[in-house]
């Protein structure tokens, strides 16, 4: 079945490479015009040029408020409307032990991956949504909903998003709220965890192999699209099997 965004606008934040680039790439070739955002506007450029579609760029850091309403601002200028939000960007400057964090890594790790979801779907709802209902999708985390030693505090920002995308869709409806949790996935984000213990974990999960930003992407398409038009509140988690199998990662 061929899912089609055509007609939508979208705006993806952190979409200069991984599993952001890979949603925005989806996007564009489902018919969507795409604004893509991260910080570094060079990089910006090069994942767009690699999509053949409509789009447009906007450099901005998610932790940036001020920048959020300005990226918005030039999404509606340039398309006109915005149906589709995507809260992908985070940071995690911090691993280790929970109690361990330092008050300026504690702060940059909720001001990029929490406040920033929060007021950029503000800026969108203000600007768009609250007159035409669209979708806001955001990626949490396997690690929201599972405790684990090291990522404790990025583990914290998750969980809220977990929580953050039930209570939009509570107060947001009729636009739509989704989440996604994805387990461990092939990027630079995390390639210190997939250079140190990818292939231990991929011979431990079902589907035998860790995951693709693509794969993230198949699914994110699905939830914006009218194809799920009765889902909101829910994360679904997508992990290649981990969350079954014996033993918890």
């Amino acid at each position: 079945m061929e899912i089609s965004l055509k007609g939508k606008v979208a705006l993806v934040t952190g979409a200069s490479r991984g599993i952001g680039k890979a949603i925005a790439k989806s996007f564009v070739e489902a018919g969507a015009q795409v604004m893509l955002t991260s910080r570094k506007e060079d990089a910006l450029s090069a994942a767009a040029n690699e999509m053949d579609g409509e789009t447009d760029v906007f450099a901005a850091n998610t932790g940036d408020l001020d920048a959020g309403l300005a990226c918005v601002e030039a999404t509606m200028k340039r398309f006109g409307k915005i149906d589709i939000l995507v809260n992908n960007a985070a940071t995690n400057p911090y691993y280790g032990a929970t109690l361990g964090v330092d008050s300026p890594r504690f702060d940059k790790t909720f001001q990029v991956n929490l406040k920033g979801p929060v007021f950029w779907s503000q800026a969108v709802w203000n600007a768009s949504m609250n007159n035409s209902p669209g979708v806001i999708l955001n990626i949490a985390s396997v690690g929201g909903i599972r405790a684990e030693k090291g990522l404790g505090v990025y583990n914290l920002t998750k969980a809220a998003i977990i929580h953050l995308t039930s209570q939009l869709a509570c107060e947001l409806g009729p636009t739509r709220v989704v989440g996604i949790a994805p387990g461990l996935v092939k990027t630079s984000f995390a390639s210190v965890l997939i250079e140190n213990f990818g292939e231990q974990l991929a011979a431990q999960l079902p589907t035998g192999r860790l995951g693709e930003p693509q794969d993230i992407a198949n699914l994110a398409l699905f939830l914006v699209s009218d194809l799920a038009s009765w889902i909101t509140g829910e994360t679904y988690v997508i992990d290649g099997g981990a969350g079954v199998r014996s033993g918890a990662m």
